[in-house]
C-alpha cells in the first residue's frame, strides 16, 4: 500500500469538494490525512461539514504522502493567509517531486504560491483563472485538466470527472 494522500484544509471549505474526492480516494484503497494549521483543529465547511486536522502544517512532511488534494471554497484563501507561507511551500514540494496534486474550484489558488505554474496547464473556477494566467499558467475551461501529475477541475459539477482522474492518476503512479 502506498503512502496516504494529504488534504490541506482550512475553514470554509466547499463541503462536497472535500467529502466527494476524499471518499473516492478511500474507496480506491488509499488513506487520507487532513493537514490543517494545527493538529486536532476542528475545521468547518461552508455548509456545516466538520473535519478534524490529523496533522498540523508545522509537522507535515510532503515526503510522507503520495499525493495532495486541495478542496475549494474559501479554504485556499485562508491557507494562503498563513504568514509563513507553509501551505504553498508544502504544495511546492509535490510539484518539485512530480507527485500528484488534485485541486478543484479555488484550490489552485494555493498553487499560485508555489511560483511553479509557468508553462503548466490548469483550470479553476472562473474568478481564479486570471490569477492562474498571471502566474504563468495556460488556463482551460474544461471539467478536468491534467498536466503531468497536476489534476485540476472547476466546480462541484465536475466532481465525477475530477474523482475519476484522481483515482486514475494515483493508480498510474503506483505502477
Amino acid at each position: 500500500m502506498t503512502q496516504p494522500v494529504a488534504i490541506i484544509l482550512g475553514n470554509d471549505f466547499e463541503d462536497i469538494e472535500l467529502t466527494s474526492p476524499k471518499e473516492a480516494i478511500e474507496e480506491a484503497g488509499y488513506k487520507t490525512v487532513i493537514v490543517g494549521s494545527e493538529e486536532g483543529e476542528e475545521l468547518v465547511g461552508k455548509h456545516g461539514t466538520k473535519a478534524k486536522a490529523n496533522v498540523g502544517i508545522a509537522e507535515a512532511d510532503p515526503s510522507d504522502y503520495s499525493g495532495l488534494l486541495i478542496p475549494g471554497g474559501f479554504s485556499p484563501d485562508h491557507l494562503r493567509g498563513d504568514v509563513e507561507g507553509r501551505f504553498g511551500t508544502f504544495a511546492k514540494a509535490f510539484i518539485k517531486e512530480d507527485d500528484p496534486i488534485f485541486a478543484i474550484c479555488h484550490g489552485p489558488q494555493v498553487l499560485i504560491d508555489t511560483d511553479d505554474l509557468n508553462g503548466r496547464t490548469l483550470t479553476a473556477v472562473l474568478n481564479v483563472r486570471k490569477d492562474l494566467d498571471n502566474a504563468g499558467a495556460t488556463v482551460k475551461d474544461e471539467s478536468v485538466v491534467i498536466d503531468k501529475n497536476i489534476v485540476t477541475s472547476r466546480t462541484p459539477d465536475d466532481l465525477d470527472d475530477f474523482n475519476k482522474a484522481i483515482v486514475d492518476t494515483l493508480k498510474k503512479n503506483d505502477e
